[in-house]
Parts: structure tokens; C-alpha cells; sequence
């Protein structure tokens, strides 16, 4: 009897051992991470974020600690009694387990069934609507006009038959005229503006020149590169070529979830990835130094890319850096390793931090106004400094409210 009760007892030792240890194991990962996760860290692996300013973004972090600190502290109390659980009801723990490792099996498969579209195009029948492209990933549909309610105001998004948006339906751009190509994403279209708000639409009315919006909502500059590979030759006589970088939207360029381009500028399709990894990313989106320093130097070679199609065509090459309020250490430094260290004629654009549509955080048409202008003084000008800094954080230098 005394020997078939040690080895009850022994047979209830180990789980309870097992799962003191396993639980006291994650309570370690976590506080050490809590601590590790210092802000010099998470700015290295965590990009600025175009949806949130730096101080929210810092708040979240550090709640983020403090729940994995706070988190793991409770482990630590609570190791004894998951031991004790485990040794007098081994099975209905491992039954838990099991049931958590099935629910995320078939998490998987009903996240495929959404149909869900790029992170960038989350919704089919958003405006502009977007159509697919083995190359690019997804273009504007063409020759069409969206109708969008935007902050209370009816908006129009013209796009013509060639897939650029222009003012006015029944005149589309014509290839034969000089023109000045913007490239971009969203913030070049001119999202929630009208045409005449827009910064293609200022800086043609300003220096009289057509302007052809490339841009299309979503592009990683890589994709922005792509089109205008494709577009540019269509144009008989290109006078400026105007692309768009900041870096709150540079882990677009490292997303490989979308047709981009590698080392080399080498065209590489989208990378399929399972649906639980994609939202887990979306929730948590670290990038290692690894592959932030390729994304940098791919953005490097795309800017440099795109001033050799642009010279090769007697056009001249601009940069356009938009920031809002002050820069940061983070954003400086990367600003400096991708546009500054391209060589590309850039202009970095400083300006009022509420100068931002109040539902999605793109510029409002006070920000538009002052990245036209100036986009405007470069190009009257030449375009000869390789970089030049433009200081509007006041809205009465342009007499606007």
C-alpha cells in the first residue's frame, strides 16, 4: 500500500511540477519582455504610424508593458494553484488546452471565408474603386465617377479612362500635352478633397502645367515606382515627375503581402501568408533591424529608380516630405537614411499638426495648400537643391482659418 501511494503521489507530482514550471516560465517571459521593451527598443522595431500621433502611440506602448508586467506578476501568484489544478484534474486541463489549440485550427479557416481585401483596400465598393493587377496589385478603375460623403461634404472622385484622377469627367488627360506626373498613394490623389483642394490640383493651377495623378490609394512606393514604369512612356512630354515619402507610411514598403519590389528592384509577387499571422501583425507589428534596413535601402533605390525614368525624359524629379509638427528622433533618423542618403531632390514640408481631416488623419486642404506651394517654388525653380525644407505650421500665412 505505502508503495502504491508514492507512486499516486509521484504520478500527481509531475503534472503539478509541469505546469507550476510552465506557468512560472511564461510569467518569466513576460516581465522580462515588459522590461527588455524599453522605448529606444520599440522605436526601432515599431514604425511611425500614419493612423496614430507619436505620444498615443507611446501611451499604447506603455500600457502594453504594464499588462505584460502586470500579467505576468499574476502568473507568478497564480503558478501554485494551476498546479494544484493540474495535479487533481490533469485531464480537464489538457481538455482546456486542446479546445484552445482547436479554436485557433478553425479561426484560420472562417477568417478565408471573409473574403477580406488588402490591408490597404479593406472594403470592395470603397471609393475610389480599386480593381486587381497581377503587377501592381490593384489600380483604380477606370472611367468612372465615385460619390463620397465626406465630413458632411459631397465629394466627387473623377477618374479618367486611363486611370488618373482629373476634374472633370469629359475632359481626360492628354497624353500629347506637357504635363506633371504625381505618384503616391493617398495622400497625393488628394483623399477626402475636392480636385481644386488637392496638391496636384493647386500646383497646376499654380504653374499652369496638366497634372497627371498616377497616385492610387493603398501604393507602397515600390507600386508607385511600378506605375509610373508603365505610364511614363505614354507621355510625350513629361515636365516633372512629383513622388511622396514619409515615413509614418514606410511598413507599406515592407509588406510582402502585395506584389513589390526586392533587392535590386526586382519584381517579387505577393507573399501568401495564413490570416491568423496577418491579423496577428496588424495587432503587433514589429519588423526586425533585418528587414526595416532592406526596406530602407529598397526605398532607396526606388527613389533613385525614379529620378533615372524621370531624367531619361528631360523631366525633372521632386520629392515631396510631408510632416506634421515637429520631427522626432525616430522619424529623422529614417527620413535621413532613405531621402536625404537617395540623393533625390526632396522637400520636406513642415506644418500644423491639426491640419488633418478629423475622420481618417489625411491632410486636410490648409496641409494640400502648403505641400503645393511648396512643390511649386521647387519646380518654378528648377528643382536644383538636393534638399530644401519648407517651415508652414501657421495657418495665417496663407490667410486661411
Amino acid at each position: 500500500m505505502p508503495l502504491i501511494r508514492s507512486r499516486e503521489t509521484a504520478a500527481r507530482a509531475i503534472p503539478r511540477i509541469a505546469a507550476e514550471v510552465g506557468t512560472l516560465g511564461v510569467a518569466a517571459t513576460l516581465i522580462v519582455c515588459a522590461i527588455a521593451m524599453n522605448q529606444h527598443w520599440l522605436d526601432r522595431h515599431f514604425l511611425p504610424s500614419f493612423l496614430f500621433p507619436r505620444e498615443w502611440y507611446v501611451r499604447l506602448e506603455l500600457i502594453a508593458r504594464l499588462a505584460m508586467a502586470i500579467a505576468g506578476a499574476c502568473l507568478v501568484r497564480l503558478a501554485p494553484r494551476i498546479g494544484r489544478l493540474a495535479s487533481h484534474a490533469p485531464s480537464g486541463l489538457a481538455s482546456a488546452g486542446i479546445a484552445a489549440v482547436l479554436a485557433l485550427a478553425a479561426t484560420e479557416p472562417a477568417l478565408r471565408r471573409m473574403n477580406l481585401q488588402p490591408t490597404e483596400w479593406l472594403r470592395p465598393d470603397e471609393e475610389p474603386l480599386r480593381v486587381a493587377d497581377a503587377r501592381l496589385g490593384w489600380t483604380l478603375a477606370p472611367g468612372r465617377v465615385g460619390h463620397v460623403d465626406v465630413g458632411g461634404r459631397e465629394l466627387e472622385y473623377v477618374i479618367d479612362p486611363s486611370g488618373y484622377r482629373v476634374r472633370e469627367a469629359h475632359h481626360p488627360l492628354d497624353h500629347s500635352q506637357p504635363a506633371a506626373l504625381f505618384t503616391g498613394e493617398s495622400v497625393m490623389f488628394g483623399e477626402g478633397l475636392t480636385w481644386d483642394e488637392s496638391v496636384p490640383g493647386r500646383v497646376e493651377a499654380q504653374l499652369g502645367t496638366p497634372a497627371a495623378v498616377l497616385a492610387v490609394h493603398g501604393f507602397g512606393n515600390d507600386q508607385a515606382y511600378l506605375r509610373l514604369e508603365a505610364e511614363l512612356p505614354r507621355f510625350e512630354h513629361p515636365r516633372a515627375v512629383v513622388s511622396l515619402f514619409t515615413t509614418t507610411l514606410l511598413g507599406r514598403n515592407l509588406d510582402h503581402r502585395r506584389p513589390h519590389l526586392g533587392p535590386g528592384l526586382v519584381w517579387v509577387g505577393a507573399v501568401p501568408e495564413w490570416r491568423l499571422q496577418s491579423l496577428a501583425r496588424l495587432i503587433v507589428p514589429y519588423h526586425s533591424d533585418t528587414v526595416i534596413d532592406e526596406g530602407v535601402e529598397v526605398t532607396r533605390e526606388v527613389l533613385r529608380a525614379t529620378e533615372r525614368l524621370a531624367h531619361a525624359r528631360g523631366a525633372a524629379t521632386l520629392i515631396v516630405v510631408p510632416q506634421f509638427g515637429p520631427e522626432d528622433e525616430t522619424q529623422q533618423a529614417l527620413r535621413r537614411r532613405v531621402v536625404d542618403e537617395s540623393g533625390v531632390p526632396f522637400v520636406l514640408v513642415e506644418m500644423d499638426p491639426s491640419w488633418r481631416l478629423p475622420w481618417n488623419r489625411h491632410p486636410d486642404a490648409r496641409a494640400a495648400r502648403a505641400m503645393a506651394d511648396a512643390i511649386a517654388v521647387r519646380l518654378g525653380a528648377g528643382v536644383s537643391p538636393r534638399g530644401a525644407r519648407s517651415n508652414i505650421n501657421s495657418a495665417a500665412a496663407f490667410g486661411l482659418p
